[in-house]
């Protein structure tokens, strides 16, 4: 999961670009990055830490020009601590490229393999994202005749791009002295939404991750960006899109509506907020119907994702909904920090149980899902800590079993606490008096009921099912065991022999 912004504009966009990458700051926490163009020539700064901590004012000086991409990075692929895997990364050829990518490619290995024997390209770090950027180049090199581009010309890269790789990509990509280009990978795992703003100069344009990006930065939203389409906005604004893949299913990431969007956003025509106060709905009705002898005081959501959920089941259930729980806000979301320990050490700093809701009181605690059950373990003994008598847990989406592969960090089973339970083991496991789980076909149905044009969903880790029908339990295993090797973070176990091509490039301005 990361966050990515991609603008043509008639004005500067460095500030736009900066405001843009807040919105989507709870996409990725790791590292930021910004890269925008004047005439043909590119300006770039990235590094390690939140938006805020990454850009200074002489840095933002720097990012001249009326175009130019965004990214946060949540890292799902390389290495958490390697600042030279920061996006975009760059290449020179052909034409200058530069590309921010969010989503995981799960058939990486084979492409840099080709990228060695076949395409004669080197990649200068363990992220997928700049094997997506090789082979973007090379398809892009394949496909043009002539030194000067055209549409036809990048939308056949493209569609060789999608005939290449495997796995979830949204991208947005610059071409040197071109344009902006943004394409969905072909089962739209991942979201990306264009939106427009006419000004008296003409037309802008922004794709980003989220619509929420859209709304604060003044644009119109315009649609969803299908999956396996590409739209390409040159310089001077002029917008066009094509179909590029062979095969298409729209099969969006499930976690996106459960956990990692915005409630504000609006992602493949469905709001976000709606789909967790129906997900609150179901719930009320699994809890009326299998366990009617609970005796509940009071509903308490873990903020913040959970609360639409909360709230639509207290009122279903003719309960009092309380906020139980402070959340500090300088504290980043502990399911995308890197590592188990920084994870569990940040629980109680980022919560306070507010003792006068608990003391005394049978709780129901809701929270959208349990993944590695180390924060709903420190929450549920908080609770007991601040006096409450019995304390039930409720997920509002269904047991994370299952690795995903699709850029989201839970890719090894033997962190999930559901992996290898059942649901009273579970429940011993983080304390709790009573479990309850969303049903799977509940889930579908509150996502299904807002857009009935959306039938499939990536729902690997619920389920297995991994949509793209390639992912092997070879895969899998080797996947798990880098996730539990902390060599993985290089492949020769030194990041520091690895070039940082952002200060080459600062270099030149």
């Amino acid at each position: 999961m990361c966050g990515i912004l991609g603008v043509v504009a008639t004005t500067p966009v460095n500030q736009l670009l900066y405001d843009g990458l807040q919105v989507l700051q709870h996409r990725g926490q790791d590292a930021a990055g910004i890269a925008t163009a004047e005439g043909g020539r590119f300006h770039m700064h990235k590094g390690q830490g939140l938006v805020r901590d990454v850009f200074r004012t002489r840095n933002m000086r720097n990012l001249v020009g009326n175009w130019g991409i965004g990214h946060c990075r949540y890292p799902t692929a390389g290495s958490a601590y390697n600042a030279a895997e920061a996006q975009p990364f760059y290449v020179n050829s052909p034409f200058g490229l530069m590309l921010a990518h969010n989503g995981n490619l799960i058939n990486t290995g084979q492409l840099k393999q080709d990228m060695f024997l076949q395409d004669l390209r080197h990649v200068n770090t363990n992220s997928d994202s700049e094997v997506l950027l090789n082979v973007l180049a090379h398809e892009l090199q394949l496909a043009s005749t002539k030194y000067q581009l055209d549409p036809e010309t990048v939308f056949r890269a493209v569609a060789g791009v999608h005939r290449r790789v495997r796995g979830a990509y949204a991208v947005v990509a610059m071409i040197a002295g071109y344009g902006l280009l943004a394409f969905r990978d072909p089962f739209g795992i991942r979201p990306l939404v264009v939106g427009r703003n006419d000004t008296e100069q003409g037309p802008e344009y922004l794709v980003a991750s989220e619509s929420v990006a859209l709304d604060t930065l003044g644009f119109k939203m315009l649609r969803d960006i299908e999956p396996g389409e590409a739209v390409l906005i040159n310089t001077q604004g002029h917008f066009v899109s094509r179909q590029c893949a062979e095969k298409t299913m729209h099969a969006p990431c499930m976690f996106e509506y459960v956990y990692l969007a915005r409630p504000d956003s609006l992602m493949d025509g469905v709001s976000v907020y709606e789909t967790r106060v129906k997900m609150g709905e179901f719930l009320a009705d699994k809890i009326r119907h299998t366990m009617p002898h609970l005796e509940i005081h009071a509903v308490i959501p873990i903020p913040d994702s959970s609360r639409p959920a909360a709230m639509e089941l207290a009122r279903r259930l003719d309960l009092p909904y309380r906020e139980g729980f402070v959340k500090n806000r300088y504290i980043g979301r502990t399911f995308i920090m890197p590592g188990q320990a920084s994870r569990k050490k940040s629980v109680r700093q980022k919560l306070n149980a507010i003792s006068q809701e608990f003391r005394g009181k049978n709780v129901l605690l809701v929270d959208d899902s349990i993944v590695r059950g180390t924060t709903s373990h420190e929450i549920v003994t908080m609770a007991r800590e601040a006096g409450a008598t019995k304390v039930y847990f409720a997920s509002a989406s269904p047991p994370v079993r299952y690795a995903n592969v699709y850029g989201i960090d839970m890719p090894s089973r033997g962190e999930l606490i559901a992996a290898f339970r059942t649901d009273e083991e579970i429940r011993q496991e983080i304390g709790a008096d009573a479990l309850i789980y969303q049903d799977i076909d509940a889930l579908k149905k509150a996502v299904h009921m807002l857009n009935p044009s959306l039938n499939i969903f990536e729902t690997s880790c619920f389920d297995g099912c991994y949509i793209t029908g390639d992912v092997t339990a070879e895969y899998l295993e080797n996947v798990e065991q880098a996730r539990d090797n902390p060599a993985r973070h290089s492949a020769d176990g030194d990041d520091s022999a690895q070039l940082d091509l952002n200060l080459i490039l600062e270099g030149q301005e």
